[in-house]
């Protein structure tokens, strides 16, 4: 029942992000925010600090510890030996995701980043996005689908899925992997989306 409604989950949010990004590419009314692309260094200096910056090892370790909450995988115990290698665990399937992204974007001259989408309106906000979820911006702004960000969540996912025991291994563990990498930044945009709102708020009070 769990893996059933989890599976749920990220299939509705999956169909909710491909909408809102069909809408978006056709309508534009996702872009109207401000964009400058990134140069050479710019883009490399973005990757370092995504990939070994400290938010990265603060949400390795949150990642490692719902996993040890819940005995996941159950081969690797429990107690600091267990954590530590659920730790190892998370950040490398973190490195090698912000890795191939890095390089795919480079490749296919995509901008993954989220920015701000400087609208008006929950809903409005909220639809940007989910859409940036699913939509990444050419060297010209224009919006596309994200191929390198979805590309590195599957790898990733796979990559990681070749020295996982045997109670996490097999293609289902590693799709369901890729749909809840998706569903996390899907998450983490409507984070960064509202967070400067929040942020103002508490400082008023």
């Amino acid at each position: 029942m769990k893996r059933r409604w989890i599976n749920t989950l990220v299939v509705t949010l999956a169909a909710a992000g491909l909408a809102s990004a069909q809408e978006s590419v056709f309508d534009g009314p996702v872009n109207t925010v401000e964009f400058t692309p990134m140069t050479r260094s710019e883009g490399l200096s973005h990757y370092l600090g995504q990939t070994f910056g400290a938010g990265s090892f603060a949400q390795s370790a949150m990642s490692a510890g719902f996993a040890q909450l819940n005995q996941k995988p159950k081969e690797w115990g429990d107690g600091g030996e267990g954590y530590a290698k659920r730790l190892g665990n998370a950040y490398a399937k973190h490195f090698i995701r912000q890795t191939l992204q890095y390089g795919a974007a480079t490749a296919l001259h995509e901008d993954d980043r989220y920015l701000v989408s400087g609208q008006t309106g929950f809903w409005n906000r909220t639809r940007y996005a989910i859409a940036s979820t699913f939509l990444a911006r050419k060297v010209n702004g224009q919006r596309t689908i994200a191929f390198a960000r979805f590309g590195s969540a599957a790898g990733a996912a796979f990559i990681v899925n070749t020295w996982q025991p045997a109670s996490t291994s097999g293609a289902d563990h590693a799709a369901r992997s890729f749909g809840i990498s998706i569903a996390t930044n899907l998450g983490s945009n409507i984070a960064r989306e509202f967070w400067p709102d929040l942020k103002s708020r508490f400082r008023r009070k």
